[in-house]
């Protein structure tokens, strides 16, 4: 990305021919186009669909540029401008390719000639750099068993594809599957007109991330993608951008960690607030709940003195409110000792005893440098989509540990309701989730790698999506995982999706 920007910086005259004759308006310099001709092209069978990829970064392959890209639809390249001398132009004489597509205008152009191409022939290869959904598509998504088929023969089923791993990104490939199973997040970006109204300060950079999540989830979602797989590294490099390289793509990360500074971030491109309601994140994954917080008289003190610092106020539980966007579950630690066969013992849990921790009862100490604090903490209010974070790794200042223990839990019917006080699940109309999305992770601590098993409601089946690799998986089978992400969906009488319109 560093380097397009130091390869666009040419001269003027120069920028000048490369932004000859672009389409319908004037040029970045206020140079008028020429009056374009329109024909029928005799090249249109020398289009090869098999190598049109439109989910790299749209710059040309020579001089890196982002003004006035054209891909060659015969071999698959960008290529800057249309102009003569142009390196579109050059390759059009030079490699005898003829149809070029501006992937800005979305317009079809034959060259060197140099006239527009109009054909309804044309239109599946419009739709794949720029797929589109109406209101009544999108609301048969969660019931439609339909396949589609890709350019290879390759039958798939729309939302349920894979994820190119560019060199170390299945960790944000995961969560961004497992977002795009979140009905409302993902009705909402289907349609661009939702977010693309959403004004935004000169220069601010932020929206990119909103623009290329939209483009990633109805790539994901498209019933015509010339291929069974999408790859996100448009998604990536805004994500590169806009985190300052905190989150890369050639490095392993972690998917707690994108995942919250991602919902974050896309609350705040869409000018989300503290208010609950403002930004279709807040409004389909944002709960609350009440902390109580005690301080802890230091131990090193009699019991007399411990007993009197408690009743000063200093020492007085205080609650706070606080929202949530995902439930943080502590795993109990793992036993230290072997079987009788001398093998590793592999411990499980409940998932309802993992929720205890927020009954508004369950008391567990917390450390600072200075200070022992003890917390409880009460639900409030239950979001349409639950995510819990179940915490697998313990860092310290020399290494980090995983803990392996199995969590048990229902994939369906997980009543949530029994971790409420009584007075808080009489104000919840319901409190009975299914899952829809189980991240897990395979291997040691800070190496292995990420998968994610998500629910395609159209067919009931669930599968299991590693990168590129996608297959179904039997429900009881995900239970046996060591689930580190999980996201819930609320169960209502009437299943009403966030309106997309």
């Amino acid at each position: 990305m560093e380097a397009a920007e130091v390869r666009t910086e040419e001269p003027l005259s120069k920028k000048r021919k490369l932004e000859e004759e672009d389409d319908d308006e004037e040029n970045t310099y206020g140079i008028k186009p020429k009056a374009v001709v329109h024909r029928l092209c005799p090249y249109l069978d020398t289009i090869n669909r098999q190598v049109l990829d439109f989910d790299f970064e749209k710059l040309c392959s020579i001089s890196l540029s982002r003004i006035n890209v054209y891909a060659c639809l015969v071999c698959g390249k960008y290529f800057q401008g249309r102009g003569t001398n142009t390196h579109a132009y050059l390759h059009s004489v030079g490699e005898s390719h003829h149809v070029y597509l501006n992937l800005h205008t979305l317009k079809f152009y034959c060259l060197p000639d140099n006239y527009e191409i109009i054909d309804s022939s044309l239109d599946d290869i419009k739709y794949v750099l720029n797929p589109t959904f109406t209101q009544d598509q999108i609301e048969a998504l969660d019931v439609s068993d339909k396949l589609s088929r890709a350019i290879d023969g390759t039958m798939y089923l729309p939302g349920i594809v894979g994820l190119n791993n560019i060199k170390a990104n299945d960790y944000c490939n995961v969560i961004l599957q497992a977002l795009s199973h979140v009905a409302p997040l993902r009705n909402y970006f289907l349609r661009e007109n939702n977010y693309a109204k959403v004004k935004r300060p000169p220069g601010d950079s932020s929206f990119l991330l909103v623009q290329r999540f939209g483009e990633l989830m109805r790539k994901l979602w498209n019933p015509r993608n010339f291929k069974a797989h999408v790859s996100p590294h448009e998604m990536l490099q805004a994500v590169v951008l806009w985190s300052r390289k905190k989150f890369q793509f050639t490095e392993q990360g972690d998917p707690i960690e994108f995942l919250s500074w991602f919902l974050n971030a896309l609350h705040l491109a869409l000018n989300g607030t503290k208010k609950p309601h403002s930004s279709v994140v807040y409004r389909t994954l944002l709960g609350s709940m009440r902390i109580y917080t005690r301080k802890i008289p230091p131990i090193e003190l009699e019991e007399r003195q411990r007993e009197a610092l408690l009743t000063t106020q200093e020492y007085a539980e205080v609650s706070t409110e606080s929202p949530f966007l995902y439930l943080t579950c502590d795993l109990p630690p793992p036993p230290l000792f072997k079987d009788e066969f001398r093998e590793n013992i592999i411990p499980q849990v409940n998932l309802y005893t993992l929720l205890t921790k927020f009954n508004a009862q369950s008391e567990k100490e917390y450390k600072t440098y200075k200070e022992n604090f003890m917390k409880r903490f009460e639900i409030t209010k239950l979001p349409p989509y639950l995510i819990l974070y179940i915490k697998r790794f313990t860092k310290n200042t020399f290494f980090v540990e995983k803990n392996p223990t199995i969590v048990n839990f229902p994939i369906k019917n997980v009543d949530f309701g029994d971790i409420l006080t009584p007075e808080i699940k009489a104000k919840h109309l319901h409190t009975n989730y299914d899952l829809v999305a189980n991240i897990v992770h395979d291997g040691e601590p800070g190496k292995g790698t990420y998968r994610v098993h998500v629910l395609h409601k159209g067919t009931g089946q669930w599968y299991e999506m590693q990168d590129l690799h996608v297959t179904g998986i039997l429900p009881q089978m995900i239970t046996l995982t060591e689930a580190y992400i999980q996201i819930y969906e609320l169960k209502t009488d009437s299943k009403k999706s966030e309106p997309s319109g």
